[in-house]
């Protein structure tokens, strides 16, 4: 009966003290971000997955023409 009272104690701490702990990653988080997203894109919101992928690169790609534009105009007023 005593080691009963003394073992519950003991098993209860090894309990708790194994529920704290997270999985180690097995990857960076780039790795897991694109993986991720490939698997989105085949999911079942994959055209709204891929069509915004188009937006960020149309978005992107009007930065940089604006961008230009501007320091073509810079370089007009100089």
């Amino acid at each position: 009966m005593m080691r009963a009272r003394l073992a519950l104690p003991v098993l209860l701490a090894a309990a708790l003290a194994g529920c704290g702990k997270a999985e180690a990653p097995k990857g960076d988080a780039a790795t897991e971000r694109s993986q991720a997203l490939e698997r989105a894109k085949e999911g079942a919101f994959g055209t709204q997955v891929k069509a915004l992928e188009q937006a960020k690169g149309l978005e992107a790609d009007l930065s940089r023409k604006a961008q230009e534009a501007v320091e073509k105009a810079e370089q007009g007023t100089k």
